[in-house]
């Protein structure tokens, strides 16, 4: 069998913008910020404040401080892999567009000045757990991912703790409404990563990452867990409503959303092709944007309706 063709990053100029943006991986980091601000505003509204306060401002940059800087760590300890990926042979150290001396430098000064900036600007707690989140990521997921695909369980945990930080910022202590708002994101994420590492498999092989569409080679398992994280996410969605966070609206628009979700989920199953097979991509591409669409809306309905 002949080996896999190996992918190239030449080096190239870039500008300085585009090389922060990959290096923090904005795209990213802005949706944990969203998702951050989200649980400052049920905070806000637990609490009878105003949603818009400094407070809420502090948290959210806070928190993409130490979510930029640890996407920065990241590509620093997965370069080598970066550079044998399509989807990230062009981040600025494959590119070596950037010294990696800088990456790490910026990486270190964004999450620890995050850290620092949220226990002066908000509490110790909120601190304390976002430094907690950064070293799970850095220290069980991102290595872990090259040896089981049960880095994906273990990584949903601090990939889904920024609602939960954007409610202790305010509140200064862990409430179940916080967990609630952890749990929609925990559970979202499988359908997620799924969908990213079914699209991705071959560039997941080649680099040696082993998400479980490039293990599990029929995908069998891979649609199964991803139908039914999908249909656990609508009673889980369902949480806020019946606890009294938000309202009706918010009750049956997640219903409805969840209910599009798992049908996007069940697509993926649909002609049992395995995750190389190019004919799945299609439907791997649809629930990937399904799943993006997804968490905005649902947040954007949940603060909508919010329970005053």
């Amino acid at each position: 069998m002949s080996a896999a063709p190996q992918v190239v990053a030449v080096a190239r100029p870039q500008s300085l913008g585009k090389d922060f943006a990959e290096l923090f991986k904005a795209r990213v980091t802005s949706l944990v910020m969203m998702t951050a601000w989200c649980g400052c505003y049920m905070a806000a509204i637990k609490s009878g404040v105003s949603s818009l306060s400094l407070d809420s401002l502090h948290a959210v940059l806070g928190i993409g401080l130490v979510a930029g800087g640890t996407a920065a760590l990241n590509e620093v300890i997965e370069r080598d892999a970066d550079a044998l990926m399509l989807r990230t042979n062009r981040r600025p150290l494959p590119m070596k567009s950037m010294a990696l001396w800088q990456a790490l430098a910026l990486g270190l000064a964004a999450t620890i000045g995050g850290v620092a900036y949220l226990a002066l600007a908000s509490n110790m707690l909120t601190a304390a757990l976002a430094l907690a989140t950064s070293a799970v990521y850095l220290g069980v997921y991102t290595p872990l991912k090259k040896v089981s695909p049960i880095s994906t369980f273990l990584g949903a945990f601090p990939g889904a703790m920024p609602g939960l930080l954007g409610w202790t910022a305010l509140r200064g202590k862990l409430e179940w409404q916080a967990f609630a708002l952890f749990a929609v994101v925990w559970v979202w994420q499988f359908p997620h990563f799924h969908s990213i590492a079914w699209l991705y498999s071959e560039d997941y092989r080649r680099a040696g990452i082993r998400m479980l569409p490039v293990v599990d080679e029929t995908g069998r398992k891979t649609v199964h867990q991803s139908i039914a994280y999908a249909a656990l996410l609508i009673p889980v969605t369902l949480a806020p409503a019946l606890f009294g966070m938000s309202g009706r609206v918010y009750l049956v628009g997640a219903f409805v959303l969840g209910v599009a979700q798992l049908w996007m989920a069940t697509r993926l199953g649909r002609g049992r092709l395995a995750p190389a097979d190019p004919h799945s991509k299609a439907a791997a591409r649809q629930l990937l944007l399904a799943t993006v669409l997804y968490l905005p809306a649902l947040f954007a309905l949940m603060m909508f309706d919010a329970v005053r």
